[in-house]
């Protein structure tokens, strides 16, 4: 009532009153209705407007009475008085009519709130279609309802429902309102059917409706004022459209699935370049909103992208994003297009400091203050921040006041559609990794609980049904990231390429990273490679970048090296002028062209892919390789190079214009060189299966840089190969499943042909191998055997490289080993010592030399921790350093080595035959379960013996070594080993030592002297003289075989006890037999010497020596063979050979007593009687004279025969019961040959004594002595032997014939000492007429002790011995030497006194008639000798030799003439001749000129006479034929005496004063002579023998010699006084005559 007044106070009281009724909630139904009646009236007049709107308001808000039509009226009044001319009212009215209808609806929410409790029909979710009536809706709901209802027909200009009374309305304050109420309230709508209809059959298409303008408009390029045929888009409707259309899919996207696709895809229209730029913007902002909601765009892909018939919405706004972005940069916004935009200076490399906005290097430092932006080809977009991370905070969405389209600021889409970008990444990766994380959780629940339950789902699953459960969420998940990486990558490149500001770009980076990431979780391997090759080609410099990833792209296959960039789906980036260049280098490429550079921004990309390989390297699977080739190339452009242990140090750059680095990098250097450490660290958290990736990787990059290292001497690219050991060492925990291919890379790396690649690849595995040991594993690596061979395997494979650096590195690398962990090797020995062992001649002495370190220090330091099986490893290391010829002193120190590895094998014998046994045992289990036979060397030996003798077969292959000095030292070294420790063995094994060792020694011994070269050896090396016994390689050889040979004597001495119990002793017996003769047979008097001095060893004689010659104990084996045989040398250099004892006393000292027998005598005559024919092979052939004759014609020593045939008497000894004749011919020979030999003119001043002594040589005298010996058997012997005697008669006169006949040895040409100068003979005959001389005294007491002999006397040996002596007695003076000839006669006399008596005694066997003529032939040429004494003999030596012949025919007269019955008759016929011939009346009657030298032998004739005469006139005449030749002879005598008287009487008175001829003289004094001799022989005889005719011409002579006094010569008349002497005795008184005729 009051109201209706119309006045204004009463008014205003009167609603304030109401408004305080109303307060307090007094006001009835009725009463409201009422009060809204008077309130419409006071509107329609116009009045207090303002207290209208407030009391409604208050009317509405405070309770619920007015609903309805009233409700109706009263929103209708607020809505009339918005439309006044009053701003003010308008405002308010506007804010009124929101409060009202948001109050109607917040009723509507609390009536469902009361009435929730009662059971209502299941809400369904989606609108349906019929209509349903609006009766079923409760009162609050109705109006809201209807309100809603009629908002819908406002904005499409149609007429309300049920606000009645509206008189006009604007779309923009509609759209306000609905936007509102959708927002506000959108439970409302999902709750109640009736709504969901509204909505889908009111609002969606009245949005569609309005959107058409902005669809069908196309910014052309009319211009703005031409009349364009279309409406165009008009700001503040679109704009409220876009609001609604946000809040709809917001929160109705479930309702409207398929309207949702219609706006989505407008939305996407929207941000065509052909729309207004306002419009743009604002679409951007509206995609900004949902990209902020990740659960949303989840829904799409579900809903669209992964429906088969409907649009890729999703794909589409992502596309559409980024098509937005490229096309902001293509085409220039108006306003912008040259104003603002930087002069691009030249191309990126040329002078960047020209650039006056980004002053490059030079402002490098201090950031000039730039604004951000992008800027891309000219264009240049500045970076507006808009919005806090995760918010789409709108600008052109909020100006809800604007009219006109606002000009948008440059950049602000650019910046919007950024942030949508970064927004859509962060959303997705976050609820995606959220749900996965979840996923996981629960699979591992579900994995613990029972599944109690089921769920309801879309299907119904139980949980703990994981692996169904989960692909859902993937393949969502895979769906979203199929559909958005594209263009998320096209953009987020682009953005990149075009950033200049550091934030941006490090957002850009984030989101790329973080979507590779995510790929890599879910394994989409395509996207995530994608990502990372964005990422990898901002790190490197423009055009270098597309190569490398290309390439790398490319399947990773093909290495194509040149730095042309090839174009990719982006754009290229050129746009680096703007850009920071912090760093130049060089690039890593086969022909490097010139430098590249690196921009600020290069270095934030890398510590990107730094960052994302550290933080998700478990995902990055073949990516490695992109992520690790870039790495690679910029560490190569910073110049970072590998240290110790794999880190990269910032290095000098080797090669090229220098690395230049800005202060500001230098600085971030070692920052990136930890962060790359710190990546390979974190490989060790990675799993098995990324680790395989990230070693796979690293590899084939490795592969790439040695490929380009290839005939190329540019420093190569290491950083695969130090990040491949960085991995390794932080992954030892896990080793075994990255070992394979880690080492079996590097091991090829090692192998290359750069040095530097090489030398990297040989530090890196060296350095694994030995961390690796070093670790401590779990179980320890003594226990985890496998484990332990797999780290060492790699070290010996390298022993295959041939590079030196790499062997060096591995020696060096074993040293280490074996310094820190020797000790617990263990089962590794074998392969450590393999590597050791691992040398070869080409490789050089100072590898030989480290490797030799390594095995000294394992030989002296830990064969007694190594398992026992390895010893044998350790020697044959050990020989093959002896065998190795490039370092003599190592060769020799290893055998050095050897003997103490064999002494180690002494001491510690016992526990290393346990061990060894044990492992046998072992191996045989094994062996017999597999079936196959245990194959070792010396099998079936016990182990240990094995052992040895792989030691011995170790010195053995040293022995026949191509060095002189290293057979030496192995040799004594193996025959003291042998001998030291030989004993170990089992008895069984010797058979192997002597069989597989020895013997297989001297094989090769004899074969390499054999075959030796004979060339002289200059020096030996450097400056050292080589002495001439050892100057060809033959002489060397023999010193081996020397050394060989008597080693193995030695041992078959010493070892007898063992050997002969073997089986086949005999058989070795005869082998060493077999070697000692080819050594004795060798043409080289070393050799031979010491064969003989071995035979003599292992036949157990010792050698007869002088005291004075006898050598010190024999201690090693050091001792030269000379010294070995004392006697033999007997006369050396330095000794004069004195006689100080006879030979016989010599002989019979040696044979005194016997043999000085050593250990054990050989029993077994088989072997003696081998010994002898081996004897006797060498014998006959060393002594048989060469068929031809040259320089070069070999012969023995003198010290070897000597020793030969000493040898024999010991022999004998043991071979005498069955010795032969034959075997007497055999040696007669042997010896005949030996003294037969010549001594070569360089040995002759020390062997022969000087001419004029007659001595013995030693191997004379050991001739005799062989003979003694043999003699000596016989007489002691049994009968049988006895015939033996004739055989050595005969050898002992062939070498009485040497006085007069040296022998000829073959057809050598000896020159006699006495004649030859030293130096012109090669060869030198030996002075045989001692040793005749002393043959022939043993040859005489020999007969005088056997003459009786019955094979003495049968074969004819008295007459053999006067054969031999007609000889020298035939030459008498022409004897080489005038002992001989003295000598046989006083033998020749003393055999007779003994051999005519034994051959009287057989005169009638007949046995001795041949010698007779023998002997008489002997008289005759001995007494009437042909050779005529030399001119110097003194009266005295004639007269001794006279006395001599008279000596001779002494023995005639008394052993023969007397005993005339016993001797053959023609036999005394040839005596008598030759008495007659001999005496007086038988010297030459016509004595010539030439005869008158010859000195008569007075005395001789004499005796001569005498004798024959005796014998004429004893009784013993047998014959009267005898008796009448001496008769005859006498009167012959007598007759001539007579004349030779007479005529030199008358001579005598011719010549007067002058004497007569000496020759005259001397003939008449002989007939004198020969008349007393006459006349003393005829008083001696018995008168009866002689008759009186002889008596008176005996008598007749008297007057003629008285008239031989008057001669002058006083010679003939001392002869005369002798003559007429004898004559007193016929001064007698005559006898009485007797009668009866007689007379």
């Amino acid at each position: 009532m009051g109201c209706g007044t119309k006045e204004p106070k009463i008014t205003q009281l009167c609603l304030a009153a109401i408004q305080r009724l109303m307060s307090h909630e007094v006001v009835s139904e009725v009463a409201a209705g009422n009060i809204i009646n008077m309130l419409w009236q006071l509107m329609e007049n116009g009045l207090e407007e303002l207290k209208l709107l407030q009391t409604v308001l208050v009317l509405l808000t405070t309770n619920t009475v007015v609903h309805d039509d009233a409700l109706s009226k009263a929103i209708v009044l607020c809505f009339r008085l918005h439309f006044t001319k009053d701003n003010i009212t308008n405002n308010t009215a506007a804010a009124t009519v929101r409060q009202v209808v948001t109050v109607v609806f917040e009723r509507m929410v609390a009536e469902d709130e009361r009435h929730k409790d009662v059971v209502e029909q299941p809400v369904p979710v989606t609108g349906n279609s019929n209509r349903r009536s609006v009766s079923t809706l409760k009162p609050c709901a109705k109006d809201a309802y209807m309100l809603f209802q009629d908002l819908c027909q406002l904005v499409n200009a149609d007429a309300p429902y049920w606000l009645v009374g509206m008189t006009e309305m604007t779309r923009t304050f509609g759209l306000e309102l609905l936007e509102s109420v959708l927002n506000d309230f959108p439970q409302v709508f999902l709750q109640h059917q009736e709504f969901s209809f509204l909505l889908k059959e009111r609002v969606c298409p009245l949005v569609i409706k309005l959107f058409s303008p902005n669809i069908k408009f196309r910014q052309g390029s009319t211009s703005n004022s031409s009349p364009a045929p279309v409406e165009k888009p008009y700001f503040p409707i679109c704009m409220r459209l876009l609001r609604v259309v946000s809040v709809l899919i917001k929160q109705f996207y479930g309702l409207l699935v398929t309207e949702c696709e219609i706006f989505l895809s407008l939305l996407v229209k929207f941000l065509d370049a052909d729309k207004p730029q306002w419009l743009r913007a604002v679409a951007v902002e509206s995609i900004h909103r949902l990209c902020v909601q990740p659960q949303l765009l989840r829904s799409f892909c579900q809903s669209y992208d992964m429906k088969q018939h409907s649009t890729k919405v999703f794909r589409d706004i992502v596309n559409a994003l980024g098509s937005f972005i490229q096309s902001l940069f293509l085409i220039p916004s108006t306003g912008n297009a040259s104003t603002t935009s930087i002069p691009i200076a030249g191309s990126s490399s040329s002078a960047p400091a020209t650039n006056p906005a980004t002053a490059g290097m030079a402002a490098a430092a201090g950031n000039t203050s730039v604004l951000p932006a992008f800027e891309y080809r000219g264009t240049w977009i500045p970076i507006i921040t808009i919005s806090v991370q995760g918010s789409a905070k709108a600008t052109y969405l909020e100006m809800l006041d604007k009219v006109e389209p606002p000009t948008i600021p440059e950049g602000y889409a650019m910046s919007v559609a950024f942030h949508c970008l970064l927004d859509l990444v962060r959303g997705i990766t976050t609820m995606i990794e959220g749900e996965i994380g979840q996923a996981e959780t629960d699979s591992q629940i579900s994995a613990e609980e029972p599944p109690s339950h089921t769920i309801e789902h879309k299907d119904v699953k139980t949980v703990s049904d994981p692996p169904e459960e989960e692909p859902v969420g993937r393949t969502v998940w895979e769906e979203m990231i199929n559909a958005c990486w594209c263009g998320l990558l096209a953009a987020l490149s682009l953005l990149l390429d075009a950033s200049t500001d550091e934030t941006a770009t490090e957002n850009i980076l984030k989101a790329e990273m973080t979507m590779a990431a995510l790929c890599g979780k879910l394994g989409l391997v395509t996207p995530r490679d994608a990502f990372i090759t964005a990422i990898c080609k901002g790190s490197l410099p423009p055009h270098y970048a597309l190569t490398v990833l290309n390439s790398t792209t490319a399947a990773l296959c093909n290495k194509s090296y040149s730095i042309q960039g090839q174009s990719v789906q982006m754009i290229s980036p050129s746009s680096d002028s703007h850009q920071q260049v912090v760093a130049v280098g060089q690039p890593l490429a086969l022909q490097p062209q010139g430098t590249v550079m690196l921009t600020a921004k290069n270095i934030q990309c890398m510590r990107t892919l730094l960052n994302l390989a550290h933080c998700h390297g478990g995902y990055l699977g073949t990516s490695w390789q992109l992520v690790l080739a870039t790495l690679q190339h910029l560490v190569w452009i910073l110049g970072l190079k590998p240290s110790s242990g794999g880190a990269l140090k910032p290095g000098r750059a080797v090669e090229g214009p220098s690395t230049v680095l800005t202060t500001a990098v230098m600085t971030d250097l070692p920052v990136i060189s930890t962060i790359l450490s710190r990546l390979f660290e974190s490989s060790q958290y990675l799993d098995d299966v990324s680790l395989h990736h990230l070693i796979n990787a690293l590899c084939s990059l490795s592969l790439e840089a040695m490929d380009m290292a290839y005939g190329n001497s540019k420093e190569p690219s290491l950083f695969a190969v130090a990040k491949l050991l960085e991995t390794g060492l932080v992954n030892m925990h896990r080793i075994e499943i990255l070992w394979r291919p880690l080492t079996g890379h590097l091991i090829e790396v090692c192998q290359h042909p750069n040095s530097r690649m090489r030398e990297w690849g040989a530090e890196a595995l060296t350095s694994l191998i030995k961390s690796g040991l070093a670790f401590k594993h779990e179980p320890e690596l003594s226990h985890n055997q496998r484990l332990q061979l797999l780290l060492l395997n790699p070290l010996k494979e390298l022993s295959a490289i041939n590079h030196h650096d790499i062997r060096h590195k591995q020696l060096e690398c074993v040293l280490q080993i074996l310094q820190n962990q020797g000790d617990s090797l263990g089962p590794g020995w074998p392969l450590v010592l393999g590597v050791i062992g691992a040398i070869r001649n080409d490789q050089g002495e100072s590898l030989i030399r480290t490797a030799f370190q390594c095995l000294q220090l394992v030989v002296t330091d830990f064969l007694p921790t190594m398992p026992c099986t390895c010893l044998q490893i350790v020697v044959d290391v050990a020989g093959s350093f002896g065998l190795q010829n490039q370092e003599l002193n190592i060769s020799l120190t290893s055998i050095g080595l050897l003997w103490n590895i064999s002494d180690y094998f002494f001491q510690r014998g016992e526990t290393i035959e346990k061990e060894l046994n044990r492992e046998e045992d072992l191996l045989q289990m094994q062996a017999k379960e597999k079936g196959v036979t245990l194959n070792r060397p010396f099998h079936p030996a016990p182990p240990f013996d094995c052992l040895w003798l792989c030691l011995y077969a170790k010195l053995g292959e040293l022995c026949v070594d191509t060095r002189p000095a290293v057979r030496k030292s192995a040799g004594q070294t193996l025959f003291s080993t042998i001998g030291a420790h030989g004993t170990l063995l089992q008895h069984q094994t010797w058979h192997t030592v002597i069989w597989k060792v020895l013997f297989h020694l001297l094989d090769q011994v004899r074969e390499s002297s054999t075959t030796a070269d004979k060339e002289k050896i200059e020096s030996g090396g450097g400056n050292i003289l080589i002495h001439h016994s050892r100057d060809t390689a033959e002489k060397q050889w023999a010193e081996t075989w020397v050394l060989t040979l008597a080693g193995v004597a030695r041992i078959f001495n010493t070892r007898r006890y063992l050997l002969q119990p073997l089986g086949d002793f005999s058989n070795a017996w005869d082998v060493l037999l077999d070697h000692i003769q080819s050594a004795a047979l060798s043409k080289n008097n070393e050799v031979s010497l010491a064969a003989l001095k071995s035979l003599q060893e292992i036949l157990q004689i010792v050698s007869p020596t002088r005291e004075m010659d006898r050598p010190e104990s024999l201690p090693g084996i050091s001792v030269s063979v000379p010294a070995l045989i004392g006697a033999v040398m007997a006369a050396g250099p330095g000794r004069p050979l004195t006689r100080a004892d006879s030979a016989g006393d010599r002989l019979n000292r040696y044979n005194s007593c016997e043999q000085p027998i050593a250990m054990d005598e050989i029993e077994d005559s088989a072997l003696w009687w081998a010994a002898w024919n081996t004897w006797y092979r060498i014998g006959s052939e060393s002594t048989k004279p060469p068929s031809t004759c040259d320089k070069l014609t070999f012969i023995p020593s003198q010290p070897f025969l000597t020793a030969l045939i000493q040898i024999f008497p010991a022999l004998y000894q043991h071979i005498k019961t069955a010795f032969s004749m034959d075997d007497l011919q055999k040696l007669g020979v042997i010896l005949h040959g030996a003294v037969s030999v010549p001594i070569s003119s360089d040995a002759s001043p020390f062997i022969l004594p000087s001419y004029t002594e007659a001595v013995l040589t030693s191997l004379q005298e050991s001739v005799l002595t062989a003979l003694d010996v043999l003699q000596k058997a016989i007489c002691v012997g049994p009968e049988n032997m006895q015939i033996m005697y004739p055989a050595i008669f005969d050898q002992l006169s062939a070498f009485v014939q040497f006085s007069c006949k040296p022998p000829q040895y073959g057809k050598l040409e000896t020159k006699h000492i006495a004649n030859a100068k030293y130096n012109q003979a090669e060869w030198v005959a030996l002075n045989y007429v001692p040793f005749a001389e002393k043959s022939l005294d043993v040859m005489v007491d020999l007969y005088q002790k056997t003459a009786c002999h019955k094979a003495v006397v049968n074969e004819k040996v008295l007459q053999n011995i006067i054969r031999t002596l007609r000889m020298p007695l035939s030459l008498k003076y022409a004897c080489p030497s005038e002992s001989t000839w003295k000598l046989a006669v006083s033998s020749l006399l003393k055999v007779l006194s003994v051999g005519l008596p034994v051959a009287r005694q057989h005169a009638s066997s007949g046995k001795f008639d041949s010698m007779w003529p023998e002997l008489a032939n002997t008289f005759e040429d001995f007494l009437f000798t042909k050779s005529s004494p030399p001119d110097n003999l003194s009266i005295e030596e004639f007269q001794r030799n006279e006395s001599i012949d008279v000596e001779v025919v002494q023995l005639i007269s008394s052993e023969i003439l007397p005993y005339a019955n016993f001797i053959p008759k023609d036999f005394v016929g040839k005596i008598m001749t030759m008495l007659n011939k001999g005496s007086i009346h038988s010297q030459s009657s016509s004595f010539t000129e030439a005869e008158i030298d010859i000195r008569m032998r007075e005395e001789f004739s004499k005796v001569c006479f005498e004798t024959l005469l005796q014998f004429s006139f004893s009784n013993k005449v047998t014959t009267p034929q005898e008796g009448y030749i001496s008769r005859m002879a006498l009167s012959v005598l007598l007759k001539r005496s007579q004349d030779v008287l007479h005529r030199y009487i008358d001579d005598e008175r011719l010549s007067g004063k002058c004497p007569l001829p000496r020759q005259r003289v001397t003939e008449i004094i002989f007939v004198l002579k020969a008349v007393s001799t006459l006349i003393d022989s005829l008083k001696k005889t018995h008168p009866e023998n002689v008759d009186d005719n002889t008596w008176a011409q005996v008598i007749s002579l008297y007057p003629t010699l008285v008239e031989c006094i008057t001669c002058s010569s006083s010679e003939v008349c001392s002869a005369l006084k002798e003559a007429l002497v004898p004559f007193k005795d016929f001064m007698q008184p005559p006898a009485a005559k007797v009668q009866n005729g007689e007379s």
